[in-house]
């Protein structure tokens, strides 16, 4: 791969993470304050991003991987991306803006496995390459966290002066450059296939590797995944507006210490994983989840700020340590037949399921607990976070008594699963 191809795969993925970043990660302080929407309002809005993980797949395996390039059709949905982006900035209430943002997920969810594609097809060896081009995905989501801070659109003044609908205008702005750049791109022509082997509905909805399932470790793991998915819808909705709500100052500038954290576990996760197996990883990336949430319903925006910002470090041990050593898990249960359709499985049953109802289930706790913010605001929040804490710890418990440890080798695994 020469140096200008890399180059431009490398601004493609920052560009596809500075956009989420840029409004994803303040909405659930935007809606209410800007909208004045309600806490299911907003619960709403998030499981968007779950109808949008479930639609994708029919756009890229029935559309995409069949009649047109991944460039062109990545360049096409950040454009009609741009659009939709700029109607939510002008959106006056939730009713309006909910249309926009449900149509931006359907067109931007398919985006994020296109930009994978146009990747993957550059490289020769993807295990060595891939990492140093997603990197600047992450950097992409840091700086657009750090100039949102940095120009003071999530301070309290900045707040109540309504300046976080400019998060819509920046992210329309970045989706229209990467919109017209995507024509640039290295051509990425779908794949040819023979009529053998042309893909079915429940191929590209991972159905086929439902018979995974008959296998308990894997079954397991499976709810496990759907189980702590709850927790983790609560830290993208709320977490940005408790924050906030409880005083500390730039704050989406100081959330992007998660990315920096989900970065640095990146590369240690592979000796972890190594040294004391999935199990292990597992249930360590389960217990961050717990301590996160104990951390955010004791710490405060004074003497204890040093607790919310290890809650909010902890978001690199939280995600790779279970999700990340999740996909490797699953790839090696699956087997060569089964890899596609089984990770295809996992992001249906997480970002899919699993999200859509811990969205939900976080609009009706805070709905549920919207009483206390009448007395103490910190007392709601800690109500709040306890939730899901309690959660995680549930999960935990029965991962840890119902899966067996096992060695996670493609020999064994391939074994086991035929």
């Amino acid at each position: 791969m020469n140096i200008s191809i890399r180059i431009k795969l490398s601004f493609m993925m920052f560009l596809e993470f500075f956009i989420w970043g840029a409004w994803f990660v303040t909405l659930g302080n935007f809606l209410p304050n800007n909208l004045q929407a309600s806490d299911l309002e907003i619960s709403n809005v998030f499981s968007t991003q779950s109808w949008g993980a479930i639609i994708a797949p029919f756009i890229i395996g029935l559309i995409a991987d069949r009649y047109f390039n991944a460039e062109r059709i990545l360049g096409v949905l950040h454009l009609i991306g741009a659009f939709l982006m700029y109607q939510m900035h002008q959106a006056p209430d939730v009713g309006v803006f909910y249309p926009y943002v449900l149509a931006y997920m359907i067109v931007y969810m398919p985006t994020l496995a296109l930009v994978n594609s146009v990747s993957f097809r550059q490289m020769p060896n993807p295990e060595k390459s891939f990492s140093g081009i997603r990197v600047f995905g992450t950097i992409g989501w840091i700086v657009a966290g750090l100039t949102i801070s940095f120009l003071a659109w999530d301070s309290q003044e900045g707040i109540a002066q309504g300046l976080l609908s400019n998060t819509f205008l920046m992210a329309a702005g970045a989706s229209l450059v990467l919109g017209v750049f995507s024509f640039t791109l290295p051509k990425t022509p779908p794949a040819k296939r023979t009529s053998a082997e042309k893909s079915s509905l429940s191929e590209i909805m991972g159905l086929d590797a439902i018979k995974l399932l008959n296998n308990r470790n894997f079954l397991v793991f499976f709810i496990s995944s759907i189980l702590i998915c709850i927790p983790l819808a609560f830290y993208y909705q709320l977490t940005n507006r408790f924050l906030s709500e409880v005083g500390m100052e730039n704050v989406t500038g100081k959330m992007a210490i998660g990315q920096i954290s989900e970065a640095f576990f990146l590369l240690l996760l592979p000796v972890f994983f190594t040294r004391f197996g999935f199990k292990k990883t597992i249930m360590v990336g389960m217990l961050a989840w717990v301590v996160r949430y104990v951390l955010f319903s004791y710490g405060d925006a004074g003497e204890l700020t040093f607790m919310l910002l290890i809650g909010i470090a902890l978001h690199g041990i939280c995600y790779d340590f279970f999700f990340v050593s999740g996909q490797i898990y699953t790839d090696a249960k699956a087997g060569e037949r089964y890899k596609s359709s089984a990770q295809g499985l996992i992001t249906l049953a997480t970002y899919g399921v699993g999200q859509l109802i811990g969205f939900w289930v976080a609009g009706y706790v805070s709905e549920y607990y919207h009483g206390l913010r009448d007395g103490s605001i910190n007392e709601f929040w800690q109500q709040v976070w306890l939730i899901p804490a309690g959660i995680a710890v549930a999960v935990l418990l029965i991962f840890t008594l119902l899966f067996k440890n096992e060695k996670v080798g493609k020999a064994e695994t391939q074994a086991q699963t035929t």
